[in-house]
């Protein structure tokens, strides 16, 4: 039987070890690779311009590459139920492929566009391919319930094998003989829009530093993989945060997007470590995070409610305050600590921010400062982020709030001594909030420390031409270190416990008084280093 069949793009926005797009040419006289503009996704989902922008260079880019192999792409805006009984209809389409999506909304999507497929005889071909391993079976080979630990992932998956080898690229042989015909204004009916066709300003977006799509991607992968002394040496703790040139790969909005393929990233870096005996080893390493995300991806697909507070049976409680006048302070890198606005502006500017610069300004924002829930902050970050991923956002802020994952809540970020480590001078700040520029480096970090004449010479006086502190650190830290133990204790009270491979009040024992136990106590957390991971 030759088939008609649609390959739904969604994300796996490439051509190369897609296995789902291969499926649709295999034994098909006729194949349209589609995506489904979702108007539910532009109501629901928070997404800046900047994302726009990239995720539509995407498909230009996946469109373009189509062409060379005598397709097109058909853009399609609509609820995806309605466009495909339309399409299965018009094209007279007998099977429909598409690659696996496990956050929760694309989840229940899925299994009523198969409901509907199963109605108008439509074969069903879906692929795991956005992921190392197929989460659903690391979740069943841990008794159906997923690893909340990165030590037990790694139990798992040495049980369960290296992950399956990337695919190969569809190319001419692969579509040949599909006679699908591209009308004269394709362009016009089915071509991918413009972002002032979404309603968005391109004035609004800010420098194009990370184009979107596969061939970007791609192209970054290799310069990557042409430094096998980087490779080699990576630990993820140790890139600077400040670096005016991004210290690390910056290839996550190619694999949240699927314009790379994480196992194509996997097994590329496997042929360097192969090469060279000494390297470092997961989790720091670049297989680490790699496996970080999908040791959030696992967590996030069996986890209910995974990105909220409440009803998420992993997070613990903690009553956040909510101030809607610090979080845009925050939001809009208005706080008066130059580092937390500095991140905030390029977070805003670019799109991208290095992981603990993520870090920073998310204990900032939750536990360390202003003590506002992290979902304030991860709709943020989903806003802003050209890499916003469901899962690892989520899994990310419960991280850095201490709400889950991480519990040595007394580790909190100094806003201003942090960025001193890597960027003395400032030169980060300076870049990002011109209006410090011109103040000496011993003021740069607090600038409100500045003689009146200093502030003057630098033109900048603070509380006019920028906001001075919006609270005291160093007040602060002990009153949230204090409610962050309240709040452990009282999931101790109501007999609860973190399920994540221990005892929870077990971990914490040695560290309840925050900054007044004894320095012995202290130190013993404080020599371990904090897992980094990709964010």
């Amino acid at each position: 039987m030759s088939h008609r069949s649609i390959h739904w793009f969604r994300k796996g926005l490439r051509l190369h070890d897609n296995p789902a797009l291969l499926a649709a040419f295999e034994n098909s006289s006729n194949v349209w690779p589609i995506f489904i503009l979702d108007p539910w996704f532009i109501k629901n989902a928070q997404v800046g311009v900047n994302r726009w922008r990239f995720l539509l260079q995407s498909l230009q880019d996946l469109d373009e590459k189509l062409k060379k192999l005598n397709s097109r792409l058909f853009v399609i805006r609509g609820n995806p139920n309605e466009v495909l009984l339309q399409l299965f209809k018009e094209w007279k389409v007998t099977r429909l492929t598409f690659e696996v999506d496990t956050e929760p909304y694309a989840k229940q999507r899925d299994i009523e566009v198969e409901e509907l497929a199963k109605k108008h005889n439509v074969e069903v071909v879906k692929c795991v391919s956005h992921t190392l391993y197929d989460v659903q079976k690391t979740i069943e080979t841990n008794g159906g319930k997923p690893p909340l630990t990165y030590q037990r992932l790694q139990t798992l998956l040495a049980k369960m094998g290296p992950p399956p080898k990337p695919v190969k690229t569809l190319d001419s042989s692969a579509v040949m003989g599909n006679k699908t015909t591209v009308s004269e204004d394709h362009n016009k009916k089915y071509g991918v829009p413009t972002l002032a066709d979404l309603g968005k300003s391109p004035e609004a977006c800010g420098p194009l530093l990370f184009p979107g799509g596969e061939t970007e991607g791609f192209n970054r992968l290799e310069r990557m993989l042409k430094k096998t002394n980087w490779i080699c040496t990576f630990e993820k703790p140790k890139t600077e945060p400040n670096s005016l040139i991004p210290s690390t790969t910056v290839l996550s909005p190619y694999l949240k997007f699927g314009c790379l393929s994480v196992r194509t990233f996997y097994y590329r870096l496997q042929e360097v470590y192969l090469q060279n005996k000494k390297h470092t080893q997961p989790p720091v390493s670049l297989h680490g995070q790699l496996l970080w995300r999908e040791f959030f991806y696992t967590a996030g697909a069996g986890t209910p409610n995974f990105d909220k507070m409440e009803g998420n049976p992993i997070c613990i409680q903690i009553p956040w305050e909510k101030n809607d006048k610090h979080l845009e302070a925050w939001a809009n890198g208005r706080t008066g600590y130059p580092f937390i606005d500095a991140v905030m502006t390029q977070l805003r500017r670019e799109g991208w921010i290095h992981h603990l610069a993520r870090h920073a300004v998310a204990c900032f924002l939750t536990r360390g400062d202003l003590w506002i829930s992290w979902e304030e902050g991860q709709k943020v970050f989903e806003e802003h982020l050209l890499d916003a991923d469901w899962s690892i956002n989520a899994g990310n802020w419960m991280w850095l709030s201490a709400s889950s994952f991480f519990y040595q809540y007394f580790r909190v970020y100094n806003p201003i001594s942090f960025g001193k480590k890597t960027d003395k001078n400032g030169d980060y700040i300076r870049k990002y909030l011109p209006i410090l520029s011109k103040f000496p480096e011993k003021y740069i970090y607090e600038p409100r420390t500045a003689p009146r004449d200093i502030q003057a010479k630098a033109g900048c006086i603070i509380g006019k031409d920028y906001p001075p502190p919006i609270l005291d650190h160093d007040k602060m830290r002990p009153i949230n270190i204090k409610r962050m133990a309240e709040a452990y204790g009282k999931r101790f009270d109501s007999g609860q416990d973190n399920k994540n491979g221990g005892s929870l009040k077990k971990k914490q024992s040695a560290s309840e008084d925050g900054d007044e136990a004894p320095k012995k106590k202290v130190k013993k957390f404080r020599n371990k280093k904090m897992t980094d991971f990709l964010m």
